[in-house]
């Protein structure tokens, strides 16, 4: 289904109050062709919801090669936890073997993370998304300073291009809290990666991740070595260039 502007600024209005749960059927009902993005404890949650619906929806995981051990067993406990097909989406050989013949295995480090990024997560992502015309993500406003704050329940996204043109993209946990999610995945029991009982709070790639201490954001776990309010790897470009 094509969507315009206006499609996004009617259901904002619609949705607008609305909890998570509601948000998911409203999405799965509109389309039953979305793909639902998989990394962290957020999308987990969403997973929950999406499963007890009832309504048929698409779950892709980015695979860059550079995941904890814990994460990919991660992957796989979800996978068989809810009986789901898990897309797994990967980086172009070419280009990974590229990027680390020529600058080594950690240039994220010297020349900050984008290029190494958008190799192995953007662009997969771009891949993945043209095959849909709406996602739905695990996004929080309090997630990041400066790139997470206006995060909306659900955006047009003109950052990547879907089966029709721009993409819907849902929103559901953007008004909730860490401890929202959190009470909800001990209440449900659901399943979340093990490397969280290790301080670990927001998880990606090994080399770019670390356990935070008490009272640290949880993005002070993600590319430490960069300036705090630009702490996004590419998949969500909407959050860093103003919406067209």
């Amino acid at each position: 289904m094509a969507i315009s502007a206006a499609d996004i600024d009617a259901w904002q209005t619609e949705l607008a109050g609305k909890g998570p749960q509601s948000i998911v059927k409203f999405a799965l009902t509109h389309f039953p062709d979305l793909c639902l993005s998989f990394s962290g404890a957020e999308d987990v949650v969403l997973i929950d919801m999406a499963v007890k619906s009832k309504l048929p929806f698409r779950v892709f995981t980015l695979d860059t090669g550079r995941l904890h051990a814990e994460t990919y067993r991660f992957l796989d406990t979800v996978r068989t936890h809810y009986g789901i097909t898990l897309e797994v989406c990967y980086p172009e050989a070419e280009a990974v073997r590229e990027l680390v013949s020529k600058k080594g295995f950690f240039s994220f480090y010297e020349d900050d993370h984008k290029e190494c990024c958008g190799i192995r997560k953007v662009a997969p992502l771009r891949r993945q998304l043209a095959t849909t015309t709406a996602w739905m993500t695990g996004q929080r406003k309090d997630q990041s300073p400066g790139t997470r704050n206006d995060v909306p329940l659900v955006q047009y996204d003109t950052s990547f291009e879907g089966l029709e043109g721009p993409l819907a993209k849902f929103n559901p946990l953007a008004n909730w809290s860490s401890s929202e999610i959190w009470d909800y995945i001990r209440a449900l029991e659901v399943p979340y990666n093990p490397l969280h009982e290790k301080g670990f709070v927001s998880i990606g790639c090994e080399p770019c991740t670390r356990a935070v201490l008490p009272n640290q954001h949880e993005r002070e776990g993600r590319w430490w070595w960069e300036e705090a309010t630009k702490k996004e790897c590419g998949l969500h470009l909407s959050n860093l260039t103003p919406p067209t």
